[in-house]
């Protein structure tokens, strides 16, 4: 049975992760009701208030429910959407329904008119809000709930220890629990210790390992389940940046000169220098420079200077680097 749709919806916080899935599972949702061009999307310069009002307003010939998804709303004034936006969200078409998403950071939060406006035209208001570290071990266990587990509160704390704070990350691995459990099962400290994998996090670094071997199908693979996940490109950018620039310095010292016994007794800890200066050997310094480079450009469109999504900037980047 088809979800009973509103006519609108905002979906705000600071949970950058979360936002992208339920992004993805909204424009998922309206593909399959609607075909595959049932969402229209308004993003980066061509997300606006007066932009969206137009498209709100637009007269169409499909046939079935329609969906307008706008990003970006932190961004707009409370004037502009008082003036293009407020009168057409009063008189939405019946067979409309719009979804605006709100990233919020520092002062950048969705509009207060913005927020009234859904509300008078009988939508729904959703925060995705990252939790506190102190509140993340009760929150492992509502979800765990939900999800027919029980675990004690020492071994939602050891599980947060072990996987990280990303709310995503956290309720991938309840959901393994649950799959391998099934419902009713309790989980005591012992289980998470011994079954809940650093997995996430081996991943990340898996990441950095297949850009360095350019292997572009391996890292593209890896990128989009840790997207999916709900890993924010500005953690993997630095992560991968950081294991580029090991390889690099390795491969520019044995370039000027040292010997690999000089280079290898300073590499920490002693068990990877075998494996760096396996790396280093085979790769190229140009290459390894140029890799830097085009992820320091990366990390500056991931912050707005670039109009294409940041995955599809990432992608591009990886591609590049791993051919």
């Amino acid at each position: 049975m088809p979800p009973a749709w509103k006519p609108a919806y905002l979906i705000h916080g600071d949970d950058h992760g979360r936002l992208a899935e339920r992004r993805a599972r909204l424009r998922s949702l309206a593909e399959t009701e609607s075909g595959a061009n049932g969402a229209e999307v308004l993003e980066g310069d061509e997300s606006t208030p007066e932009a969206a009002a137009a498209a709100l307003s637009a007269m169409t010939f499909a046939i079935g429910r329609r969906f307008v998804i706008v990003d970006g709303v932190e961004r707009w004034k409370e004037a502009d959407i008082k003036k293009h936006l407020v009168p057409v969200l009063k008189d939405l078409s019946p067979d409309l329904t719009v979804t605006f998403f709100a990233r919020e950071d520092g002062r950048a939060k969705a509009p207060k008119s913005l927020v009234d406006a859904v509300k008078q035209a009988g939508g729904d208001v959703a925060a995705e809000q990252v939790r506190k570290t102190k509140e993340l071990p009760r929150w492992v266990q509502q979800e765990a709930k939900r999800l027919g587990l029980d675990i004690d509160h020492s071994a939602a704390q050891a599980l947060v220890a072990q996987v990280g704070e990303r709310q995503q990350r956290l309720l991938r691995e309840l959901e393994k629990l649950a799959l391998e459990h099934g419902q009713g099962m309790q989980l005591g400290l012992d289980h998470i210790e011994e079954e809940a994998a650093h997995s996430a996090e081996r991943a990340v670094w898996g990441l950095g390992d297949a850009l360095v071997a350019g292997n572009r199908a391996q890292a593209t693979r890896i990128f989009l389940e840790l997207r999916s996940q709900g890993e924010s490109i500005a953690r993997l950018v630095p992560l991968m940046a950081r294991r580029v620039r090991e390889v690099l310095e390795v491969a520019e010292r044995l370039e000027s000169g040292e010997s690999p016994a000089q280079v290898k007794a300073s590499i920490k800890p002693p068990w990877k220098a075998d494996a760096r200066l396996r790396e280093a050997r085979r790769s190229d310094v140009d290459a390894l420079r140029r890799a830097l480079e085009e992820l320091a450009d990366l990390e500056l469109a991931s912050r707005g200077g670039e109009e294409l999504e940041d995955d599809t900037v990432a992608l591009r980047t990886i591609d590049a680097i791993a051919a």
